[in-house]
C-alpha cells in the first residue's frame, strides 16, 4: 500500500488538476448552474474516467490505493501532459523504484567541472535536484551574483527568486520564472517526497512567500530542459538568453544548465561585455595583481 503521504498527495494533485479545467476544456456540456468550486466537479471527474463518485471521492481523500489502470483513465480524463502523468506515478509509487537519496550537495564530475571553466563567453551553472548551485562558471557568476559569497546551504536558484531581491528583480519576467522553477522542483519532489532538505526549503519558501505558497499548492510540474529567459542586467541591460539544460548520465539528477545569445543580437553582443569585464576584474583581483 502507499504511505498516508504519498496518498494525501495524489488526492491533493487531483484536485489541484481538476480545479484547473472547465468543462468546455474536456467536451462537457456546463449546464450554467452556479459553482461551489472553481473547475470541474468530482462527479465530472468520476464520469469521465468512468469510475464511481464514492471511489473517486475516496480517491481525492487518499483512503484508497489506485491501481496503474485507475491512473491512465484518470490522466485522460484531467488531460494530464507528460510530466504531469509521470508525477502523478511517481506519487502514486507506481514508477520505477525511487532512487537511492543523494548527498546533500554532491560536487559535479571532474569532466563537468572542466567543461564549465572552458566555456568562458557563456554562462553555466550545475543545479542540483532541488536547483541547489552546486557549481558554476566566472560568465555565470557575472550575470546573477558570485555565489562563493553565500553560504553553501543558501546557494539555491529557487530560493534565490523569492527571496533575494537583486537576483528577482534581475529576471524582467520573474512570475513565469519563478512559476517555471517552483514546477521544477514539484517535478522532482514525487521521486523523494520525504527528502528532509527539501522539506525544509519548501516550508521556508511558505512563510516567507505567498505567491511561492500558492503556486506549489497548485501542483503543476514540468520536465522542459530548454526555454528563453529575459534579463535586465545593471551593467549592460536587456538580454534575451536562450536557456538549455542537460541531465547528467550518472543517474546523480545534477542538470548543466547553459544560457546564450544568437550572434549578431544586442544580448550576444552585451553577453561578451559582461563576460570581458567578468575576466578583467578576476585578472585586477588575482594574487599577484597589484590590485589593492
Amino acid at each position: 500500500m502507499t504511505s498516508s503521504t504519498g496518498g494525501s498527495e495524489v488526492g491533493a494533485f487531483l484536485q489541484a488538476r481538476r480545479g484547473q479545467l472547465r468543462p468546455a476544456d474536456v467536451g462537457l456540456t456546463d449546464p450554467g448552474t452556479p459553482r461551489k468550486v472553481p473547475g470541474l466537479r468530482r462527479e465530472e471527474v468520476a464520469l469521465l474516467a468512468a469510475i464511481s463518485v464514492d471511489y473517486y471521492t475516496r480517491l481525492e481523500r487518499g483512503r484508497v490505493q489506485p491501481s496503474a489502470t485507475v491512473l491512465e483513465t484518470l490522466a485522460r480524463a484531467l488531460r494530464l501532459d507528460e510530466d504531469q502523468r509521470a508525477y502523478l506515478y511517481e506519487l502514486a509509487g507506481k514508477s520505477a523504484a525511487r532512487p537511492r537519496r543523494a548527498e546533500r550537495r554532491p560536487r559535479p564530475r571532474p569532466a563537468v567541472q572542466r567543461l564549465l571553466d572552458q566555456l568562458t563567453q557563456t554562462p553555466a551553472i550545475v543545479l542540483g535536484r532541488r536547483l541547489d548551485v552546486l557549481a558554476w562558471n566566472t560568465a555565470a557568476a557575472a550575470l546573477y551574483l558570485d555565489f562563493a559569497d553565500l553560504p553553501p546551504d543558501r546557494r539555491n536558484y529557487l530560493r534565490l527568486l523569492f527571496t533575494d531581491p537583486a537576483f528577482r528583480a534581475l529576471h524582467t519576467r520573474w512570475e513565469y520564472e519563478a512559476r517555471i522553477a517552483v514546477s521544477a522542483v514539484r517535478m522532482e519532489a514525487a521521486a523523494d517526497p520525504d527528502d528532509p532538505e527539501l522539506a525544509r526549503l519548501v516550508g521556508e519558501l511558505s512563510v516567507q512567500d505567498a505567491h511561492f505558497r500558492t503556486w506549489w499548492a497548485e501542483h503543476r510540474v514540468t520536465g522542459a530542459g530548454h526555454g528563453t529567459k529575459h534579463y535586465h542586467h545593471p551593467l549592460v541591460g536587456e538580454l534575451t538568453l536562450d536557456c538549455d539544460t542537460w541531465a547528467s548520465p550518472d543517474g546523480s539528477g545534477q542538470r548543466l544548465m547553459v544560457l546564450t545569445a544568437e550572434p549578431g543580437t544586442p544580448s550576444h553582443d552585451g553577453l561578451r561585455i559582461l563576460t570581458h569585464w567578468a575576466d578583467q576584474r578576476t585578472r585586477e583581483t588575482a594574487p599577484g595583481s597589484g590590485a589593492q
